[in-house]
């Protein structure tokens, strides 16, 4: 999940960067001579504080006031300064009420950061010249299909990393989000019914559901898995030994973070442990950030992670990563929620392959946030000045690492000391004031002493979309029940609120997604259609209810 909202959380529009600039090249390849020693060398590591400006010498002090600020149980950060990492260390538990601490070593989910490495997969395919960027997506997948064959004929690989594709925000997340059985080319292949709300290439729409397609691609071109790829190509040559394809591929005894969530937005508790098996590509890599400092290192030296020279060897070329770190998509500037993050807001703003590219303070910002059931994370690279910061976490809590990344980057920078602590707290408590207006509102309108229209047993039944598939309603012990079919964390029990129109109250509190659910009857009484949206403005936009059309399936053809 960009912290008025947890479209924050996920997708942090808070910050930004600038298009590569010629002084940006030159640093670029000053850090690559810093860097020609191997990545994963140990030695690199910087031990004592003084190698920190003066700004970060409490920087532990500040980690866990934000840390108690946001009820985060751990964090870990990694710096990354002209080739050298000065800083990696980890702060608090792994898991709420257990002693486990929380070090450089710990893995936590790190969501859409992923879609960096698979942007660079679909690059170093092109330099291995086994694809081109312009090519379609049917050229390589010709099954591949939008709801609309414009959009089906014109899509480019680059267009699956660009979110520009007339895609709604979040679009067909359900698909995967909270975790499905559905298979990866299967999500994809229900792309076909997933609506277009905007026009094609003609405005900013985040989306998760192409990077999925994007993984695709690269198993189809490469001629292995996903997983393989990653290990061969990017893990092992930087020796990221510590990361991880995704949750199913962590091992027994392997040092990793439980996610944590509010449930109900109000009391923090472990959230399952997740895998986003049938779309990797968009956020499935589990990491720490020990291995994230290597790979912020090899972006700082413009793809080189060993030797100088013609002799370098490189993941992708000068040329590739300029072209990944150049706007295709402009995305709006919006003011801040509150006054407090005025200074933090950009002078431009957008999304190249895999990145958000923006400014600070005069400076390129290249960078990006993921987020996760109980877990988000930034990553933020200047790379005029070499310096890449990481922070993960594991709470769904965007003002954490937004705190920590803003303290890292005034004190590289020598600008005045701000208390970011305080503005991202400001923001949050704006969020919370929103979603309890936007309650009362509701309640205002309710009619409460309204009945249904028909028996509980008439809204029963298995209701299909044609992008998500089935979701049931079952009578169960004088109460509906909504399950989504495909989708075992969500199952829940319908109240009524007013007329034909109920709330689900998932059994799973820490989803946060409680919905209206609302029923549109037939002139004789029969039901039409089944429509469901968030009740919070502080739902993740993933489940993207909104976008459903369920209408109701004859007895004999149900699944």
């Amino acid at each position: 999940m960009h912290q008025p909202s947890l479209l924050a959380r996920r997708v942090a529009l808070l910050l930004s960067g600038a298009l590569l600039a010629p002084v940006a090249l030159a640093q670029v390849a000053a850090n690559q001579a810093v860097a020609n020693q191997p990545v994963a060398a140990a030695s690199e590591v910087a031990t004592a504080d003084a190698a920190l400006p003066a700004q970060l010498q409490d920087i532990d002090v500040h980690i866990e006031s934000v840390r108690k600020r946001f009820d985060v149980p751990g964090i870990a950060i990694a710096i990354v300064k002209d080739g050298r990492v000065v800083l990696e260390r980890g702060y608090g538990v792994r898991e709420l009420g257990k002693p486990e601490a929380v070090d450089a070593h710990t893995l936590f989910a790190i969501a859409s950061n992923t879609k960096a490495f698979t942007a660079t997969g679909l690059s170093m395919l092109a330099e291995d010249g086994k694809l081109s960027l312009d090519d379609r997506v049917i050229d390589h997948l010709p099954w591949f299909q939008m709801s609309d064959p414009y959009v089906t004929g014109e899509m480019r690989l680059r267009d699956l990393l660009a979110h520009r594709s007339g895609l709604g925000l979040g679009a067909g997340d359900l698909l995967y989000w909270p975790g499905t059985t559905y298979s990866n080319e299967e999500v994809a292949r229900r792309l076909r019914h997933v609506p277009l709300t905007g026009s094609f290439r003609g405005q900013y729409a985040y989306d998760n559901i192409l990077y999925g397609v994007a993984q695709l691609v690269i198993e189809k071109v490469s001629g292995q898995s996903y997983e393989a790829f990653l290990r061969t190509r990017i893990f092992a040559p930087l020796h990221m030994d510590e990361t991880r394809y995704n949750a199913d591929a962590l091992r027994a005894g392997d040092n990793v973070a439980t996610g944590h969530a509010k449930a109900d937005f109000t009391h923090l508790q472990p959230a399952p442990r997740m895998t986003w098996s049938n779309v990797a590509g968009a956020g499935g890599i589990y990491s720490s950030v020990h291995d994230m400092g290597k790979w912020m290192r090899v972006q700082l030296a413009g793809g080189v992670y060993e030797g100088q020279g013609e002799s370098a060897r490189r993941l992708f070329s000068q040329k590739r990563q300029q072209a990944m770190w150049s706007v295709i998509t402009p995305i709006p500037i919006s003011t801040p929620s509150v006054p407090e993050l005025l200074p933090a807001k950009p002078n431009f703003l957008g999304y190249g392959e895999g990145w958000q590219l923006s400014d600070y303070r005069g400076n390129k910002l290249v960078w990006h946030t993921g987020g996760w059931p109980g877990m988000v994370s930034r990553l933020t690279m200047v790379p005029e000045l070499g310096l890449g910061v990481i922070v993960l976490t594991s709470a769904e809590q965007g003002g954490a690492f937004n705190a920590i990344t803003m303290r890292v980057l005034d004190a590289y920078l020598g600008a005045p000391r701000t208390d970011w602590t305080a503005a991202y707290g400001a923001a949050l408590a704006k969020a919370q004031e929103k979603a309890d207006d936007s309650w009362r509102k509701h309640l205002a309108a309710r009619d409460a002493e309204s009945t249904p229209s028909l028996p509980l047993t008439g809204y029963a039944g298995t209701y299909r979309d044609p992008w998500y598939g089935d979701v049931a309603i079952e009578p169960h012990d004088g109460k509906l029940r909504m399950r989504f079919t495909a989708s075992p964390a969500m199952v829940g029990v319908l109240e009524h609120w007013q007329h034909d129109t109920f709330i689900v109250r998932w059994d799973q509190r820490w989803l946060n997604a409680d919905a209206f659910v609302n029923f549109a009857l037939t002139a004789d009484g029969g039901i039409r259609e089944m429509r469901i949206e968030a009740i919070s403005p502080r739902t993740d936009f993933s489940f993207d209810f909104q976008d459903l059309r369920l209408v109701p399936v004859a007895r004999d053809t149900a699944r």
